[in-house]
């Protein structure tokens, strides 16, 4: 991958794949890794942050912890759909919040924590929300890519002994993913900034220093959390995604699906209940190279008997929250 910004170039493209490794690297690890001094490193995180949209957060992972994962479309009144999509963009369940087809399409996903907040929202607040017309939901059954997975991966930005290197060392016997009552002050501060310090994790926690690292470290091992990047893909000279729905034969199904997650374009796959049956995010440089994806690769797949591509307005949400001002 090249890098196409007056702004970034390779090394910040660098710095990103390293924190899609292991977002709690410090910087003198990383640096050591992509061979620049810490104070280079510090600085183009700060710049990445201010002006790339970067942000380190911890992500609860509903697949390995068996929860329920949406994909809604809601087709709205043109002049509803920021004010829609800005309220939903605040609630803490949802992860992702964007505005599609010219500005009458909300595409969020969402993860409710509970079976009570899964209705609260579907068959409660959205129901009534006004100058809201339709509401079509895809629940998730399979991921076959994104979640832990960076998408920087597939383009081999990093060679195999710098993410060696990187990735953080194994914990024997992690157990299953589970989330505890306890962890909750602990997951409060790392969703907010994954790279917060173990000093403040401790006093947030009121744990000991020694035995936040080792929850932390089996959380992270047991994938139960895991640390997630989020920047704006124009930073890196693809500003187009699209949200793609795709129908298959149920034969096809799963082979559709593996073929995709190994597409360099996808960001995100999975199967789903719902109208369609699978559902990916894809990044492209232009409209050009979605044209092309589309009768080419994503075309060429055997079993596939619809698609539906939905290139998006603007990102109200990633994984976080900037408001108006984004």
């Amino acid at each position: 991958m090249e890098m196409e910004s007056d702004v970034f170039d390779q090394l910040d493209l660098r710095l990103l794949h390293a924190l899609e490794v292991n977002g709690r690297a410090s910087f003198s690890r990383i640096a050591a890794v992509l061979g620049v001094s810490d104070q280079t490193v510090a600085r183009r995180y700060r710049r990445l942050c201010a002006e790339g949209g970067l942000r380190v957060v911890a992500v609860r992972d509903a697949d390995a912890l068996g929860q329920d994962q949406w994909t809604l479309r809601l087709r709205c009144v043109p002049d509803s759909a920021l004010a829609i999509a800005e309220a939903l963009a605040k609630r803490p369940d949802t992860n992702w919040v964007g505005l599609a087809s010219g500005g009458t399409e909300v595409i969020l996903g969402t993860r409710p924590r509970s079976p009570g907040d899964r209705d609260d929202l579907l068959l409660g607040k959205l129901p009534r929300t006004p100058r809201l017309l339709e509401i079509s939901a895809h629940q998730m059954l399979h991921r076959f890519y994104g979640g832990p997975s960076g998408w920087l991966e597939k383009f081999a930005v990093l060679d195999p002994d710098q993410i060696e290197a990187l990735t953080p060392d194994p914990v024997p016997d992690p157990g299953p993913a589970r989330i505890d009552p306890e962890d909750e002050p602990l997951l409060a501060v790392l969703e907010r900034d994954g790279r917060a310090t173990y000093p403040e994790l401790q006093r947030a926690t009121g744990r000991s220093e020694s035995a936040v690292k080792r929850r932390l470290a089996t959380l992270l091992a047991s994938r139960a959390v895991y640390i997630d990047v989020e920047y704006d893909s124009e930073t890196i000279g693809y500003p187009v995604a699209a949200a793609l729905w795709l129908t298959t034969t149920p034969a096809a199904l799963h082979s559709v699906g593996e073929a995709l997650a190994a597409h360099d374009q996808i960001a995100h796959a999975a199967a789903t209940a719902g109208p369609t049956n699978l559902t990916a995010t894809a990044v492209f440089r232009n409209t050009a190279d979605l044209y092309n994806y589309l009768s080419g690769p994503l075309g060429h797949l055997e079993g596939v008997q619809h698609v539906e591509a939905t290139p998006f307005l603007r990102r109200v949400k990633q994984l976080t929250y900037r408001g108006r001002a984004r």
